[in-house]
């Protein structure tokens, strides 16, 4: 998220203004319930449990609502949001719905720059909340600022703390593993950082997507690496490893086809009846990965990951069959491994890990 402001002296900025601001998103905050923890039904990984945190059923229907609320906050309680700053964020989608949604209820210009390819219903959604968008034809000029610093990794109803708290009556009360997909970085950063603070035997998985530098960077420890194509995965993947993603709390990292990805999506889907997007597809194919493996080594316990947003703002893309035929998509062979390993049999899949 960047700031479009000028340097203004104290009386341009008056207290009331951000202290009337910061209370508009505090009572957000309160008006907010938490998110369901589901337990996947799943008879043939008899002693691990299945886990997925629903981030789509926060107001701007995503995990990014969180952290929009906390780059808001961070913003004004820092003196760089003021009343009428334009404030700008380079997303594919998700953050820029959840800013708007923020920047419209504290009554501050907002604006979108973002990929052409972004899907139809997010940049409505966006439009929705009166922001505006611009949108780039190469997805690598598309950076966007380190924002893990804007959320308190150590508690204060972090997503992390939030799930530890609705596992605790749970068999396992303590996961084998999380595994979240990079955006930003952020978010993996959290759970990263949280699982050491707190002391838990719980080890991060990082899922990456096919056109993305965050593997890369993570197994060459480069942080210049790059990649020359756009992810094909809204939310997940980044041209460069982006500054919010640390490297040195993660425990494994995996990368996940982009068929793959849809194949997951669609069998998960199936499974919640309800659509889910494609970077939860990217989740759950790598929890599905992981569980495989812990089959294998006769190893029980507890995996979560997180549904990151519906797939209701994906029906022009990821669910309609001519669009994934298009990029040369074929599914199909990915979801027959993971409902073979959901019903007890083998995943055989291997991956790229590192």
């Amino acid at each position: 998220m960047q700031i479009s402001s000028s340097p203004r002296s104290s009386d341009d900025c008056p207290r009331a203004w951000v202290g009337n601001a910061i209370a508009v998103l505090e009572a957000d905050q309160h008006r907010s319930a938490d998110t369901h923890l589901f337990k996947l039904g799943c008879a043939g990984l008899s002693g691990i449990d299945i886990y997925l945190k629903d981030e789509s059923t926060h107001p701007t229907g995503s995990l990014k609502h969180r952290l929009a609320r906390s780059l808001f906050l961070y913003a004004l309680c820092n003196g760089h949001i003021r009343e009428n700053t334009p404030v700008v964020e380079a997303s594919s989608g998700s953050t820029a719905v959840s800013e708007a949604y923020f920047a419209e209820m504290i009554g501050v210009p907002f604006y979108a720059v973002m990929p052409r390819s972004t899907s139809a219903e997010k940049v409505a959604a966006i439009e929705h909340y009166g922001g505006t968008c611009h949108f780039i034809d190469d997805g690598r000029l598309l950076y966007s600022e380190a924002a893990e610093r804007a959320t308190d990794w150590r508690g204060n109803n972090n997503i992390a703390e939030s799930i530890f708290e609705q596992m605790r009556r749970e068999r396992h009360p303590i996961p084998r593993w999380m595994v979240m997909g990079a955006g930003t970085g952020g978010t993996s950063a959290t759970l990263g950082r949280y699982l050491r603070y707190k002391h838990h035997a719980t080890k991060l998985c990082v899922a990456d997507v096919e056109h993305s530098a965050f593997f890369e960077g993570y197994r060459t420890r480069d942080a210049a690496c790059c990649c020359e194509h756009a992810s094909l995965i809204e939310g997940v993947g980044r041209p460069r490893v982006e500054p919010s993603f640390i490297p040195g709390v993660v425990d494994r990292m995996v990368k996940i086809p982009d068929a793959a990805s849809i194949a997951g999506m669609n069998v998960l889907s199936r499974r919640l009846g309800r659509r889910v997007g494609g970077s939860t597809g990217t989740n759950f194919f790598a929890l599905c990965w992981l569980a495989n493996e812990m089959k294998a080594n006769g190893v029980e316990g507890s995996l979560v990951t997180l549904i990151c947003d519906s797939g209701e703002r994906y029906l022009k893309t990821y669910y309609e069959p001519e669009w994934v035929v298009s990029k040369g998509l074929d599914p199909a062979p990915y979801e027959v491994r993971i409902e073979t390993l959901l019903a007890g049999g083998a995943f055989d899949c291997h991956l790229e890990e590192a």
